[in-house]
């Protein structure tokens, strides 16, 4: 069989009724060759038994207990046969029309990386990052990032070691490398807000600085570290404030 243009992955673990959303939102338009691959960490919440009766329009499915959503995503990479692997969260939904746009692009370009923009369904939008911010924190919202597939093999999987921040981590393993990102204006995903790596907890600005020190000099770093303090605790006192208002 000929190899997909894409490969879309969605990793989930008992995500209950917005799988389905995020399933649907994933056509396949004319002249768009894409698959779908759900990695599943052994729901008990019959999600496995309902994406059983989906076999026919899954690329591929894996259900079997996992590492956590990174070590899900690695699975997920080492079955797809797309050039490009995009993937998604179970309450994120892909934008319609995103592949049709996408596809020229990734059918074209130079670039390592195509990303798009991520809209959080609170209404943030992101788009890519100058390299220039990556200092700070993550530049690229996977939600909206086209990876070619082989920068796996060249650079290695997610660190699964990394809960919330792994994909940071990867993104400047590339950008170190020397790998072009290239951003399109295209909306790529609309995402759900409170999802791992936007609940506000320490675990994520915890990582945020560790992932920093890894790829930048010490004395890059410390300001931006404080940024990050400040960043969680303006977080958490708002929380603070809003269930007590």
């Amino acid at each position: 069989m000929t190899p997909p243009l894409l490969s879309i992955v969605i990793a989930c673990r008992n995500p209950g009724p917005p799988l389905r959303a995020a399933l649907d939102s994933v056509g396949v338009p004319p002249g768009t060759d894409c698959e779908l691959i759900v990695v599943d960490g052994a729901s008990t919440d019959g999600t496995r038994e309902w994406l059983d009766l989906q076999r026919a329009r899954l690329g591929a499915l894996i259900s079997e207990p996992d590492g956590g959503v990174y070590d899900a995503m690695n699975k997920g990479v080492a079955v797809a046969r797309g050039d490009w692997v995009l993937f998604l969260g179970a309450d994120d939904r892909l934008q319609a029309g995103a592949l049709t746009a996408l596809a020229p692009v990734l059918r074209s370009t130079d670039a390592g990386v195509v990303v798009g923009e991520a809209a959080y369904d609170d209404g943030r939008l992101y788009r890519l990052g100058a390299p220039t911010v990556a200092v700070r924190r993550n530049f690229v919202h996977h939600q909206a990032a086209c990876y070619r597939r082989t920068l796996f093999a060249t650079h290695g999987p997610f660190e699964t070691g990394l809960r919330i921040m792994a994909d940071y981590e990867f993104n400047l393993r590339l950008l170190n490398a020397g790998v072009k990102f290239q951003a399109v204006p295209t909306r790529t995903a609309t995402c759900g807000s409170g999802g791992l790596s936007d609940a506000g907890g320490w675990t994520g600005y915890g990582e945020e600085i560790t992932v920093r020190h890894r790829h930048f000099p010490a004395w890059q770093c410390w300001l931006w570290d404080a940024g990050s303090v400040l960043r969680f605790l303006r977080k958490k006192l708002r929380r603070l404030f809003f269930s007590h208002g």
